[in-house]
């Protein structure tokens, strides 16, 4: 085996670890997140694993840290196709509640779930996490400014207000879709996007 077939044999075993791990997390939350679970699911040893993404809590940030590169790969950077504004906020919205909407496991919310594994917690996980949260809110934010800049949105608009107002139709239609699986739940969280921002028009 040539190290250049070694290299890429290491890095299609480490892809298929932290895909399982997403799946476990998606489908179990990021407590049944272990070394040993992912071994089971891959068909390698526990130190496997191990050599591979280190410890349980490195393996849990690398899960995490991949949902947000997909999602962002997914939501935000189809979106920035869009010109500066609301056309932009309009297809980052839309293209989020699209994605919650789907009822697939690997579609769920891991940043959503995971905060409320944690919200009560303190350590190192839950700084990781918060701090990508709120790199995606601050994402999110500078959208919303840029809309009230090209004078889409009232001059009056606080950022912060309507970012925590799409974050809560996100969560409702997360919980409406999936938990109570009410199939009118997507049409319902567009007509309220649709609603919310109409109220900040310019």
């Amino acid at each position: 085996m040539t190290p250049d077939t070694k290299t890429a044999k290491s890095e299609l075993t480490r892809a298929a670890i932290i895909g399982a791990g997403m799946d476990l997390v998606a489908a179990e939350g990021l407590e049944a997140l272990t070394l040993q679970a992912v071994a089971d699911r891959v068909g390698l040893s526990k130190s496997g694993v191990f050599s591979r993404v280190g410890s349980r809590e490195t393996l849990q940030k690398t899960v995490i840290e991949e949902f947000g590169r997909r999602f962002l790969a997914e939501v935000f950077v189809p979106a920035m196709q869009q010109p500066k504004g609301l056309p932009r906020l309009d297809a980052i919205v839309e293209r989020w509640l699209a994605r919650l909407a789907r009822p697939e496991p690997h579609n769920s919310c891991i940043y959503s779930a995971a905060a409320f594994e944690l919200d009560d917690r303190e350590g190192e996980l839950r700084d990781f996490l918060l701090q990508e949260i709120t790199r995606w809110r601050a994402a999110l934010r500078r959208t919303v400014v840029q809309s009230v800049e090209a004078g889409h949105l009232r001059a009056d608009t606080v950022p912060e207000q309507l970012v925590g107002e799409i974050y809560g139709l996100a969560i409702g239609l997360l919980h409406d879709a999936r938990f109570l699986r009410d199939p009118s739940a997507p049409a319902r969280a567009a007509a309220s996007w649709q609603r919310l921002r109409t109220s900040y028009l310019a």
